[in-house]
């Protein structure tokens, strides 16, 4: 990864306070999205490490792990499966429900987006508290497949989420 990567990426990042509650600072990702330059650089960043790997399968998490998912599934040359909020997915889906740093949530993916077999990627924009991860991993599990690690844009490391993420590769393009 190029040593100023991270630096670029911090410097992108734009800072909203208090949203979506008081209290949150959150990482406003639209302006890394506006840049195609880095965007082509935090695409190839966060999916080196996993190249080799062995990945059959990417889960992008609602929503803006499909922003990054995606793009990493077609340089790994494998399918995408999406991890949404309830009633989003159209078919039979399995749900796990997880807590975050300022509210509760469910996550669902379909019964045949990965299975027995597949080892998973999972993708997101920001690794927090690490309770959505958490629950993804734990989802795709459910479901049959291996997970190989979790690749996100942003880590906020004082708020410790790979301690929700034990012996699980993790890996970030910029932290906090």
């Amino acid at each position: 990864m190029d040593a100023s990567l991270p630096d670029r990426l911090r410097a992108t990042l734009r800072d909203v306070p208090d949203f979506p509650s008081p209290g949150i600072l959150f990482k406003d990702i639209t302006p890394v999205l506006a840049n195609p330059a880095l965007m082509r650089d935090v695409i190839t960043a966060m999916v080196a490490p996993f190249i080799g790997s062995g990945v059959t399968r990417v889960v992008g998490v609602e929503s803006r792990g499909f922003l990054f998912g995606v793009p990493m599934a077609l340089a790994l040359d494998v399918p995408f499966a999406p991890a949404r909020k309830p009633g989003k997915l159209p078919w039979r889906t399995e749900r796990e429900a997880y807590a975050l740093e300022y509210r509760s949530d469910v996550l669902e993916m379909h019964t045949d987006a990965v299975g027995a077999g597949d080892r998973v990627l999972v993708v997101d924009d920001v690794l927090a508290t690490g309770g959505t991860a958490a629950a993804t991993c734990r989802l795709v599990e459910r479901l049959g497949a291996d997970v190989v690690g979790v690749s996100v844009l942003v880590e906020l490391g004082f708020l410790d989420g790979r301690a929700l993420l034990p012996e699980r590769a993790v890996h970030a393009v910029a932290a906090f």
